[in-house]
C-alpha cells in the first residue's frame, strides 16, 4: 500500500445481526493522505460503522479496510479516533484525563497542544468528567485525540453538541493540526455545511452505500445544474440524478456525457445541492474516483 493512502476499502461489508440487516454493505474507497474528509448522509446511513471499521472497533463481516498501509489494529498507534458518545472516564478530572492520555502515549504525547484545546474551552482543570456539559466534554475528548498526533485522526459527529462559536474554534483548530502536521482527518456528519468550507474530499454514504466518493471539486465539476423548455427525452444520453418538470420548465441535476443542446441554462451546483439530489434518488448511478477520471477523459 502506498504511503500516499490514509485509508482504502475494498468491497467493505458490515452485519450486526442477521435480521438487522447490513450496516454497509460493498463499500470501495480510497482516500488519499493529508485530505480533510466529510463523510456525510443522513442519520443510520452507516456513518459510524464505518468510522469504527477504520479505528479497528470491529470487523467487517465481508470484504476489509486498510489504514495507513496495514491493518486497523496495527495502525491504532497512529490513529486518534473520537466517538460519537465522547465515552471518557467520568470520575476523573479534566487534568487526570490529559495525563491518562500521556500515559498512554509516551513516545509523541503533544502536552502543550491538548492544555491548549482545553484551555480555549475556559475549562477548570480540576473540574470532573461526570460535572461536564456535553460539549465541554467534545472539547477533551478532541484534545486527547490531537495530544496523541495522530496520522490519521477519525471524527464522529464531533460537533453536534457545540454551540456555533465553539464550532467555529475548534474547526479552526483542526485545521491548523491538518496544515501543520499533514494529519489526515475524517469527520461525519449529516449537516453538509456544517463541513462544506473547510473539507477537500467526500465520502457520501446513503443506505449502507458509498454513492459519491473523491475530491470535492472533482464531483461538483463531473455534474451540471441545467433548465429550459424541453422534454425529459431531451436528456438521453446524460446521467439523470434527479429532474423535475414545472409546467413547461425542466430542471435537473446531470452528469452531462457530452455537450448539451442550445438552449439549456446551466449553472454549477453548490455541495449541499449534490448531496441532497443523490440522497433524495438512491438509485442514481453512484460516481466514484475511477468514474470521475472516465468522465474527465
Amino acid at each position: 500500500m502506498s504511503s500516499d493512502t490514509a485509508l482504502t476499502a475494498e468491497a467493505l461489508g458490515k452485519r450486526f445481526r442477521r435480521r438487522a440487516g447490513w450496516a454497509l454493505r460493498d463499500c470501495s474507497f480510497r482516500l488519499p493522505a493529508g485530505r480533510v474528509c466529510a463523510v456525510v448522509g443522513p442519520n443510520g446511513a452507516g456513518k459510524s460503522t464505518l468510522l469504527a471499521l477504520a479505528a479497528g472497533l470491529t470487523a467487517p463481516t465481508e470484504g476489509a479496510v486498510t489504514v495507513l498501509g496495514t491493518t486497523p489494529s496495527a495502525a491504532r498507534p497512529r490513529v486518534g479516533y473520537v466517538a460519537q458518545d465522547k465515552p471518557l472516564h467520568p470520575q476523573l478530572t479534566v487534568a487526570e484525563t490529559l495525563r491518562m492520555g500521556a500515559d498512554l502515549n509516551p513516545a509523541h504525547w503533544d502536552a502543550a497542544g491538548a492544555e491548549r484545546v482545553v484551555a480555549a474551552g475556559d475549562l477548570d482543570p480540576e473540574a470532573r468528567v461526570r460535572s461536564l456539559s456535553g460539549g465541554q466534554r467534545t472539547r477533551v475528548a478532541l484534545a486527547l485525540a490531537l495530544g496523541k498526533r495522530p496520522e490519521l485522526l477519525l471524527l464522529d459527529e464531533p460537533m453536534a453538541d457545540l454551540d456555533p462559536l465553539a464550532r467555529h474554534e475548534l474547526m479552526g483548530t483542526l485545521m491548523a493540526q491538518a496544515a501543520q502536521y499533514g494529519t489526515t482527518i475524517v469527520m461525519s456528519s449529516h449537516v453538509v455545511a456544517e463541513l462544506e468550507d473547510s473539507c477537500d474530499h467526500l465520502l457520501l454514504v446513503g443506505s449502507g452505500r458509498i454513492r459519491l466518493a473523491g475530491e470535492i471539486d472533482d464531483l461538483l465539476a463531473a455534474h451540471l445544474r441545467i433548465s429550459g423548455a424541453a422534454e425529459p427525452a431531451a436528456l438521453d444520453g446524460h446521467t439523470v440524478v434527479e429532474s423535475r418538470v414545472t409546467g413547461r420548465q425542466l430542471s435537473a441535476l446531470i452528469r452531462p456525457a457530452g455537450p448539451l443542446p442550445e438552449g439549456w441554462r446551466t449553472a454549477a451546483p453548490s455541495l449541499e445541492e449534490l448531496v441532497l439530489a443523490h440522497l433524495r434518488n438512491p438509485g442514481a448511478p453512484a460516481l466514484t474516483p475511477a468514474e470521475n477520471q472516465e468522465y474527465a477523459a
